[in-house]
């Protein structure tokens, strides 16, 4: 398993991690199996913005033991008075809500405490008028919330609570369909969407992907909106490489799922290439480079890819990329503009050009 570090808190997190949308299904025996498994095989962090009530008696029979070794993502409006998911801004509810997920998960600490399901302006200003936010931080006051997060589909919303300098952590939606505007929560523009990426990467603010298979629609060519099915792995690959993407949270209904999604953490470069995504690509995104590196191997040993990101961050005002970049052991200067990565791209990126300028903006 790989690990990505939430520069924000320290944390530590597992690229895969586990949503529970489906755990449910399983049932008590297998699901609880299904989640010790996940734990087992490296992953550590979890959403709880779960389908239904029942799953939250699984993780805290799986865990109970472990408890300190996994990380909770917990959400402050996900109500489940009723068994099944609901979605409320009423401060008592999820007073009574946060309490009941508590004693089920066998905790009194909640890792990430998230203002849930933020997707209209009216929804963040209810949370804050009926006294949400300050709630979460009360709590965290108290240390029983020890970081904050947000879950949204929309840019500018995530913008504005990025503002606050509260925001630990961004649940947000990613996938090719989306950032190419096509489907339910497809919100913004592709530009817009990498901005807010890069941002999160610039501010150290982490990323945790839900919907990376847009509900499965993208796994199957009848239901894909490119009328392609992808993997898999390369809808993992492409969440993660992101930037500010520091976990996937994949649903899974069962051990069986779990094996299924486990199979990224073994599959070779090949199997995580998604460069068919290029055949989708409106106009107004052709010529940007993805980061995929398809246009790899170079022959002087450049990784293309983290040199385009490395710069595209800096010009955001990352200054931590133009450290990494600088101590890259092959830079931009190193290009001896042979053009093989030219041919290469999927997305018709004139790479020669963009060393030659990315050269002149490090100087190196």
């Amino acid at each position: 398993m790989e690990y990505r570090i939430n520069r924000r808190t320290g944390d530590k997190i597992s690229v895969i991690g586990l949503g529970s949308s489906s755990i449910s299904q399983a049932g008590e025996k297998e699901g609880t199996e299904t989640l010790r498994m996940a734990y087992e095989n490296g992953i550590n962090y979890f959403d709880l913005a779960a389908g239904d009530a029942k799953c939250f008696k699984y993780y805290g029979k799986a865990f109970k033991d472990v408890r300190d070794n996994i990380m909770y993502q917990i959400h402050f409006g996900a109500n489940y008075e009723t068994g099944s998911y609901g979605w409320t801004t009423n401060l008592e509810k999820i007073k009574r809500s946060i309490a009941w997920q508590l004693n089920e998960l066998q905790t009194d600490y909640i890792n990430y405490g998230f203002i849930h399901c933020i997707d209209e302006e009216s929804d963040f200003e209810s949370y804050q008028k009926n006294g949400v936010l300050d709630y979460i931080k009360e709590l965290k006051g108290k240390g029983i919330v020890k970081h904050i997060g947000i879950s949204s589909h929309t840019p500018k919303l995530v913008h504005k609570a990025l503002d606050t300098g509260l925001i630990d952590m961004v649940m947000f939606s990613i996938n090719a369909a989306y950032d190419y505007n096509r489907g339910e929560y497809a919100n913004g523009s592709s530009d817009e969407r990498m901005e807010l990426y890069r941002r999160c990467e610039k501010e150290g603010t982490g990323i945790s992907v839900m919907k990376t298979f847009s509900g499965g629609q993208l796994l199957d060519a009848k239901t894909s909106p490119f009328g392609r099915a992808l993997t898999r792995n390369q809808c993992i690959k492409y969440a993660l490489d992101k930037p500010g993407v520091l976990t996937v949270l994949l649903g899974v209904r069962g051990k069986e799922d779990l094996k299924g999604v486990l199979e990224y953490t073994k599959a070779s470069d090949e199997e995580k290439d998604y460069s068919i995504i290029s055949e989708f690509t409106p106009a107004e995104a052709t010529g940007k480079c993805v980061y995929c590196n398809h246009c790899e191997p170079c022959p002087k040993g450049l990784d293309i890819g983290l040199i385009n990101k490395y710069y595209d961050l800096s010009l955001a005002g990352d200054n931590l990329a133009t450290d990494h970049y600088m101590n890259l052991e092959k830079t931009a200067k190193d290009c001896v503009s042979c053009g093989h990565c030219n041919l290469r791209c999927p997305f018709k990126v004139d790479q020669v050009s963009r060393m030659k300028e990315i050269k002149e903006y490090f100087g190196k």
